[in-house]
């Protein structure tokens, strides 16, 4: 029997909260976006001064990572690699900030972060996660 897990509003809410802790914590301006696994728009959160370019960045890394089901650091190194191939790709991004959900081995979403440098993007999408019970 497959019993699909998925993401709620509440979990969405626990990451959220966690990620802007951590980005208050530092005093980073950022977005944080959490999509479910068809890449629909769960959460949105806008801190304070946040560019509002950073909105759909923070929404396409969050859609990037659960549609390859990868951080999108992946890509941002194989660019860094020089395989430029990879900027061709439909529905990624190269730039660290996006992460996927998975709880069980099942990948349920994705939360994306956009505002600052973009190790500290992933630092904040991190610590939303480690804040998901069962996460991994």
């Amino acid at each position: 029997m497959n019993n699909k897990i998925s993401l709620t509003l509440a979990d969405a809410k626990i990451i959220a909260a966690a990620a802007e802790a951590e980005a208050r914590r530092n005093n980073w301006p950022v977005v944080v976006a959490i999509v479910d696994d068809g890449a629909h728009l769960v959460s949105l959160l806008r801190l304070d001064n946040a560019q509002f370019g950073s909105i759909d960045v923070a929404i396409q890394k969050a859609r990037a990572a659960i549609a390859f089901r990868r951080p999108t650091k992946v890509w941002e190194e194989h660019i860094a690699d020089g395989r430029m191939r990879y900027l061709g790709l439909p529905g990624t991004l190269p730039i660290e900030g996006g992460l996927p959900i998975v709880v069980d081995g099942q990948f349920i979403g994705a939360v994306g972060v956009s505002g600052v440098r973009s190790s500290e993007d992933a630092q904040i999408a991190q610590a939303g996660l480690d804040a998901l019970p069962g996460k991994v």
